[in-house]
């Protein structure tokens, strides 16, 4: 057997490290998938830390620890406030050439440890990354996982959004640089330990080939990383985060690739809804931390690199602008939408201080360089379909507002039809006449399309386009259909009868559709009518 220890030979491949705190019932899964692996009892142990459960999870660990004593131990301590304290306890006593970190409400499949051990053996793999999935609703990201991987760069790949610790590291890199857990972090603790893992380490792999790790939502929202944290137990964690990766890694896109990760997530946390349950000095003191977070830390590039609503929370912040931000954070929790403004050519997300010349924020933090289709998608509606006199007419509302939103070369419609490339433009030149009318919260757009237009492509379905140009891109959007129902009628067209309807389509999008119709009564009456006409107008009529 292979070893790489400095304190003499191991006869165990892998150390499974479990922090235990009041997980029941899930610890019975977790325990179970553990002492079934494929790997086998000879060459891995399970080192499981109860930090003062009180839920019975104590018990649980014992049984398992008196029927499977080749694998289970279990040690034992006072709660203390984390996971960092449990698992350093666990390092110090862990005998495997590789430590694979388990959330003791999570579970592995079965052959994950033998596949990760060989994967890392044969890779020479310092850091191995298992497959991850979530389970009942926890959301992993996948990106990681597109293929097995020998070797993969901290700084330029997904792997700086899964910093978790859930993954393989070789003993002998943990105890070359003394990697332990911050215990002064009660959330976040397992990031600092997995960072400098990575940056110290000769090679890190990815295994995709098989799911190793299922991170499981716990049905009462207890798992630490979801649950509710007060707002200064995470901005503390949030500014040891920062201050280490200061530390560890020099300015540039190294870094930066860090300090984007938790600049999206863990410095906005402290400035969400759990702000507004603070007193007035305490909204003042934790945005003026974050702002100082921010002025020392968040380069303009990372932080143009986040969403519109993030990036301007934290300008506000920095700012020292207390009410504002609140006031923002009141409009996302009641998912209020904003305009989309476009102007001198580029598209804005009209949000929170937007074009206000008492915040003073500059426009660009504003633009949508990214989202701007999503925006589009979810905001259209086809408010109204009706025919009269032969004419449809079609009532589409988007937020869309601005000076460029009244130029039909920005903003018009059109139509797609099924088997054919290219659209129909719905505008003067096509037969068609349409209305705008724009108010502050958007912009309504009003077409009315003749019998001759609906027909001109025969009886093919059409969906219904808004196009826009926008920052140098043409976004060519379905508008959703938001009818009460199905609009039908009975047109006539060269003689036959065909049912016109506007509906909306599986997909859900605006679908326009003329299709040839028999109603015996109908097409008697019109027969009817048409040779009487002839008749009249014949040379012998009368």
């Amino acid at each position: 057997m292979p070893s790489d220890q400095g304190g003499g030979e191991s006869t165990v491949d892998v150390t499974v490290v479990v922090a235990v705190y009041n997980t029941m019932p899930y610890l019975t899964d977790c325990l179970n998938s553990l002492v079934k692996q494929s790997i086998g009892a000879g060459r891995m142990e399970v080192v499981a830390v109860d930090d003062g459960s009180t839920d019975g999870s104590g018990a649980e660990l014992d049984r398992f620890a008196e029927e499977h004593p080749d694998i289970v131990k279990v040690l034992r301590q006072p709660n203390s406030g984390g996971p960092a304290a449990p698992s350093n306890r666990a390092l110090d006593v862990a005998q495997g050439r590789y430590v694979y970190f388990v959330g003791a409400d999570d579970h592995l499949g079965r052959e994950a440890l033998e596949r990760m051990v060989e994967a890392a053996d044969g890779w020479g793999s310092d850091v191995l990354v298992g497959k991850m999935k979530g389970v009942n609703g926890r959301e992993v990201k996948q990106d990681l996982f597109a293929e097995n991987r020998v070797d993969v760069d901290l700084f330029d790949s997904p792997l700086p959004w899964l910093l978790s610790n859930c993954k393989l590291f070789r003993r002998d890199l943990v105890e070359r640089h003394k990697l332990r857990f911050p215990e002064d972090m009660p959330i976040g603790s397992d990031q600092p330990f997995t960072i400098e893992a990575c940056v110290r380490a000769e090679r890190i792999s990815v295994l995709a080939d098989y799911t190793c790790y299922y991170a499981m939502l716990r049905d009462d929202g207890g798992n630490i990383t979801q649950g509710a944290v007060e707002v200064y137990t995470r901005l503390e964690c949030a500014e040891r985060l920062f201050e280490f990766v200061a530390g560890l890694l020099e300015p540039g896109p190294g870094r930066d690739a860090i300090v984007h990760r938790h600049t999206k997530w863990e410095l906005t946390k402290p400035i969400r809804e759990g702000l507004l349950e603070l007193d007035d000095d305490a909204r003042r003191d934790v945005c003026a931390r974050v702002g100082a977070i921010v002025d020392q830390y968040v380069p303009d590039d990372v932080l143009a690199l986040l969403p519109i609503a993030r990036r301007v929370r934290l300008r506000l912040a920095q700012r020292g602008d207390v009410d504002r931000l609140c006031e923002a954070i009141k409009a996302d929790a009641a998912e209020q939408t904003f305009a989309v403004t476009l102007k001198n050519g580029r598209a804005y997300y009209a949000y929170e201080g937007f074009e206000d010349a008492d915040v003073g924020l500059p426009d660009d933090l504003y633009e949508i360089t990214k989202g701007l289709r999503r925006r589009l998608i979810t905001e259209v509606r086809a408010v109204g379909a009706r025919r009269a006199d032969d004419l449809l007419e079609i009532t589409v509302r988007t937020p869309i507002n601005g000076p460029d939103a009244d130029d039909p070369k920005v903003v018009h419609l059109a139509f797609a039809v099924r088997g054919r490339d290219g659209r129909v433009r719905l505008d003067e030149a096509s037969g068609a006449e349409l209305d705008r009318a724009i108010s502050g919260d958007g912009l309504t757009l009003t077409v009315r399309m003749p019998k001759k237009l609906l027909f001109a492509s025969g009886t093919a379905k059409r969906t219904l386009r808004l196009i826009v140009r926008a920052s140098g891109e043409t976004y060519d959007v379905a508008v959703p259909a938001a009818l009460p129902g199905p609009c039908k009628s009975l047109v006539w067209h060269r003689i036959r009868p065909y049912r016109l309807s506007v509906r909306g389509d599986g997909r859900g999008t605006t679908a326009i559709e003329t299709r040839p119709s028999f109603p015996f009564r109908a097409v008697v009456r019109r027969l009817r009518r048409v040779l009487l006409l002839r008749g009249a107008t014949s040379p012998g009529g009368k």
